[in-house]
């Protein structure tokens, strides 16, 4: 009786699902079509499968290279924001000093700032440390972020405070108790913010597009940018190459995706 009440409920889900995944099979068929069926109108469906559009990619862009800089950036975004976010978000969680509350909400201020307003200020400083066109350009500004203090607070406040009382009596001070017993236990809130920190790093294309101008410099997102011409894009070659550098990013999602159910399911109870 339950079940037969709930079908709306699949029905609806069911829509969403279908309208989400669309467009990802979309691509799939645009990459595996010529540039005649791709702007045939109506739609060509079924692709006549033409695999040298990935092979346009490879002539048309260095891919490896810019895929290489990708895994650069999101690695060393992913693993600078890990280590500096908790320890920000243990020290806004466990421990008592003056103002702990007032620097928090500034720092939660600059949620409520767009993005866009930091590139020209960034942009300046990198530009001021001689590091334009540079590896390190893609990553410095990306290495701390205020939504993964707050995320990973709201993990550390969920945790039982008896285990880190019992780390004191054994005398260990705030950097052990985070480090040896805090921290693994902040496992699925680690992975599901490092999760989100690689799909944002990996896709990011307004500051790799501004900060370098070589093509050898830039990063997949920045550098399938520029198969689109100016008069006439070569959308099957276009889909292709989005398509190689999607894949990375769904393998990881698919593999840790109960981790980071788990880890946002428990952030959000507290």
């Amino acid at each position: 009786m339950r079940s037969g009440r709930l079908w709306p409920v699949h029905v609806v889900l069911a829509v969403g699902a279908a309208a989400m995944v669309l467009p990802f099979v979309w691509e799939v068929l645009t990459a595996l079509k010529t540039f005649t069926e791709s702007t045939r109108v109506p739609p060509v469906w079924v692709p006549s499968f033409a695999w040298s559009n990935f092979a346009e990619v490879w002539n048309s862009t260095p891919f490896v290279r810019q895929f290489a800089n990708t895994v650069v950036m999101t690695v060393v975004r992913t693993l600078a924001q890990l280590l500096f976010c908790s320890l920000a978000a243990y020290a806004f969680a466990r421990l008592r000093f003056p103002g702990r509350n007032a620097v928090f909400v500034v720092l939660l201020s600059v949620l409520m700032v767009p993005d866009q307003l930091f590139l020209i200020p960034q942009y300046q400083i990198v530009q001021g440390l001689g590091l334009l066109n540079t590896l390190p350009a893609l990553f410095l500004p990306g290495m701390f972020s205020a939504f993964g203090t707050f995320m990973l607070r709201q993990f550390f406040l969920g945790l039982p405070d008896e285990i880190e009382e019992a780390a004191r009596l054994d005398g260990a001070n705030p950097l052990r108790i985070f480090w040896s017993v805090m921290l693994p236990l902040a496992r699925p809130g680690l992975i599901a913010f490092g999760v989100l920190t690689v799909l944002w790093s990996w896709k990011d294309l307004m500051w790799p597009l501004i900060v370098n101008t070589e093509p050898e410099k830039m990063t997949l997102s920045a550098g399938l940018s520029a198969l689109q011409g100016e008069h006439v894009t070569e959308y099957p070659v276009l889909m292709a190459g989005s398509l190689m550098a999607t894949l990375p990013v769904i393998v990881i999602f698919v593999v840790l995706q109960r981790q980071l159910i788990a880890g946002i399911a428990f952030t959000g109870s507290k």
